[in-house]
C-alpha cells in the first residue's frame, strides 16, 4: 500500500472514531432553566373584592346593525342587531367592564388554566364581548355560523393574528405571551365584528353583568389597585385592601358625557 493510500484510510479512521466517540466542536447544549415556580394561595386566609359598576347620566342609543351584506348574517342573528357600545340596566348598571388586579401581587407567579377561553362567533357576532384570559392559556376560536368569518387581533405588546374560518364548525386555538389590556378583535368580512380580551398574568380578574356586578375571588391579602375599562369610558382605578378571610366591596361609577 503506497503512502498516499495509507494516509487516506487513517484519516477516515480517525473520522469513524471521532463521530462514534461524540467528538466535534460543537459544545454540549446548556439545560433550559426552570420556568419559576407557581405560587400557591392559601384559601383558608384568602379574600374576595366584590363590587358593582354604575353609569350615571344617559348613554348613547344603541344603534342598529345593518347585516343585509351577508342574508346568512341576517338570517342567523334574528332580532340580535342592536350595538354593544353600552349595556345599561334600567338601574344604571354597567356591562362590559373588565375589572382586574393592576398592581399589588408583587413577584407571585400562577399557572394559566388548562381549560381553552371560547370566544365564539354565532348570529355574526362575538360572543363574549369583552373578557378576560391569563397569559399562556388557550384561546379557542369558534366559527358556528354558516358563513365565513375571520377573526382578526390588533394587539399592541402581543403578535397580530388574522385566521379566516370559512367553515361553520371550524375552530382555531390561540396563546398570548404578554399581559395587555385590552387586545381588541375584529372581522374584516363583517365589519360591525367586535369583541375585546383583557390579557393578564393571574387569575384575578372579572367582567361586569348585565346587573353591573363582578367578583374578584380567592385573592391573597394585601393591598391593591383594581382598575375597570370601558370601551368607550376609559379606565378607573382605586386602591383597595383585602383583608385575611373578608371581602372587600368596590364600586365603580363612570359618567356619560
Amino acid at each position: 500500500m503506497d503512502v498516499r493510500k495509507s494516509w487516506l484510510l487513517a484519516s477516515i479512521m480517525a473520522l469513524v472514531l471521532t463521530v462514534a466517540c461524540g467528538g466535534g466542536s460543537e459544545a454540549p447544549a446548556e439545560p433550559e432553566s426552570a420556568a419559576p415556580a407557581a405560587t400557591a394561595v392559601d384559601e383558608a386566609t384568602a379574600g374576595n373584592i366584590t363590587g358593582t359598576v354604575v353609569l350615571e347620566g344617559t348613554p348613547p342609543e344603541a344603534e342598529t346593525i345593518r347585516m343585509n351584506a351577508d342574508p346568512v348574517c341576517t338570517q342567523e342573528a334574528g332580532d340580535n342587531t342592536a350595538t354593544e357600545y353600552y349595556v345599561v340596566g334600567e338601574d344604571g348598571s354597567l356591562n362590559n367592564v373588565f375589572v382586574y388586579v393592576k398592581e399589588g401581587l408583587g413577584n407571585r407567579s400562577f399557572p394559566a388554566p388548562s381549560d381553552p377561553v371560547v370566544l365564539d362567533q354565532n348570529g355574526c357576532r362575538y360572543t363574549p364581548h369583552v373578557f378576560g384570559i391569563q397569559v399562556g392559556q388557550t384561546l379557542q376560536v369558534v366559527n358556528n355560523d354558516p358563513t365565513l368569518h375571520n377573526i382578526h387581533a390588533t394587539p399592541t405588546n402581543n403578535a397580530e393574528f388574522n385566521t379566516g374560518q370559512p367553515i361553520e364548525g371550524m375552530t382555531f386555538d390561540r396563546t398570548f405571551d404578554t399581559a395587555e389590556v385590552m387586545v381588541p378583535f375584529k372581522c374584516d368580512v363583517h365589519g360591525w365584528m367586535n369583541a375585546f380580551v383583557g390579557v393578564v398574568d393571574h387569575p384575578f380578574f372579572s367582567v361586569s353583568g348585565h346587573d353591573g356586578a363582578f367578583d374578584i375571588s380567592t385573592l391573597p391579602p394585601g393591598n391593591y389597585v383594581i382598575e375597570a375599562w370601558h370601551e368607550e369610558l376609559g379606565t378607573q382605578t382605586q386602591e383597595i385592601t383585602v383583608a385575611e378571610g373578608e371581602t372587600a366591596p368596590v364600586s365603580f361609577v363612570f359618567s356619560a358625557s
